[in-house]
């Protein structure tokens, strides 16, 4: 059987937390941390012998491509749609004060 917590320490948990329970509150988390540590400890039970850690519930990889050398967009396609373009650049606003 799991340790059980009392109103006290529930209290002294919610002080650290800066956290103001009434005492309704105190009396309903009492019983919600115990029954979690009650589920932790069925879980302590079990025999995990032969499973090996892990971190994640499903195996990690990258998905990655292999880089392949392609032409890249021309450079008038690429400017077709700006507002306003000279000598195959973007013309913008100047936002830096020189």
């Amino acid at each position: 059987m799991a340790q059980q917590l009392n109103k006290d320490q529930v209290k002294q948990v919610a002080a650290l937390a800066r956290l103001e329970l009434s005492d309704a509150e105190q009396t309903r988390l009492t019983t919600q941390l115990n029954d979690i540590l009650a589920q932790f400890a069925r879980l302590q039970e079990l025999d995990t012998t032969g499973v090996p850690p892990t971190s994640h519930s499903l195996s990690l990889k990258n998905v990655l491509r292999d880089d392949v050398v392609s032409p890249s967009l021309p450079r008038e396609a690429a400017t077709a749609n700006a507002p306003e373009k000279r000598d195959g650049n973007f013309i913008v606003p100047q936002i830096v004060e020189l």
